[in-house]
């Protein structure tokens, strides 16, 4: 399922990259897109992880520098029969956390300052644990790749309305089949398109998630109360970063914009409210094998 999300989800963000490209340079148009379509995903799968942890000048840590919460990720990632991937830390107040990574042997997690400074080490457990399981659950290609072609998406987009507005009115039809017309078409749908694609996949991924990370840290309620100070700080604060990087919102636990922009409009998360009664829910139940072999083997619980 997950090699077939990935397929479908390369395919359609591909296949909006390309009638971009025809909307503004007609048949050049789709060549040139299809090329850069091609060369992006290659490159995406060997450097899109690199690139989003560039974009929020993450820092790597390691035992000696942060031996606490590396020590957290090492425990966990052994509750979960995972290899232990890179550690970054994020220097913002904002709390938030991602994973990336093309497979579990060349994972990473990234949480912020804010992060580890407001959640309660039990809190901080459910939320790493949330993004290992992305690990476990191969996600985290599908996460990095498609931060990378929607935000190729959104620079395109942006390109159609400088020509739409300055250039498009003398285009041919062989050079642009709609002419400026096109081109501002462009710049309104495809951002909106490449964000549907997103949401399309995201949802159902963030509730497996929290789902396996109750798992890996045997408490469904540590994740419920983190989740819970997450929002609250989020709708009152702007994640800068984030905000001129929203093609990446998707990577986050909790969407990390502001919702002052459209991109707010179409968000990639389900409502936080629901994934806390679904936790909830869980931690009622008790009965779950994994849940009960993870507190025996937590340190925390």
């Amino acid at each position: 399922m997950n090699t077939l999300r990935t397929f479908t989800l390369l395919a359609g963000l591909t296949a909006i990259f390309l009638v971009a490209g025809w909307l503004v340079g007609g048949q050049a148009g789709v060549v040139i897109a299809f090329v850069l379509a091609l060369g992006m995903n290659l490159f995406s799968y060997w450097n899109a992880d690199k690139i989003v942890l560039r974009m929020y000048n993450a820092k790597e840590v390691d035992e000696r520098s942060a031996p606490q919460f590396y020590g957290l990720i090492r425990q966990l990632a052994e509750n979960a029969n995972l290899p232990m991937p890179r550690v970054y830390v994020i220097d913002t107040d904002t709390p938030n956390a991602f994973a990336t990574g093309r497979n579990p042997e060349n994972a990473a997690v990234a949480a912020t300052r804010g992060l580890m400074e407001r959640l309660t080490t039990h809190e901080l457990a459910g939320v790493m644990a949330h993004e290992l399981a992305h690990v476990r659950n191969r996600d985290t290609l599908t996460m990095t790749i498609t931060a990378t072609i929607a935000g190729a998406i959104s620079m395109l987009a942006n390109f159609a309305m400088f020509s739409a507005m300055f250039g498009g009115a003398g285009q041919d039809e062989e050079e642009s089949p709609m002419g400026g017309f096109g081109a501002l078409l462009v710049a309104i749908l495809a951002p909106l398109a490449a964000s549907l694609v997103q949401m399309a996949i995201s949802r159902t991924r963030e509730y497996a998630a929290d789902r396996a990370g109750a798992e890996i840290c045997g408490q469904p309620l540590w994740l419920a109360s983190a989740l819970e100070k997450i929002e609250a700080y989020a709708k009152g604060h702007e994640y800068a970063r984030a905000e001129r990087n929203p093609a990446t919102a998707h990577m986050f636990i909790i969407n990390p914009l502001s919702g002052k922009n459209l991109d707010s409009l179409f968000s990639t998360h389900p409502k936080t409210g629901e994934r806390i009664s679904r936790l909830r829910a869980m931690a009622q139940e008790g009965g779950d094998e994994n849940v009960r072999a993870a507190r025996t083997a937590s340190p925390w619980a």
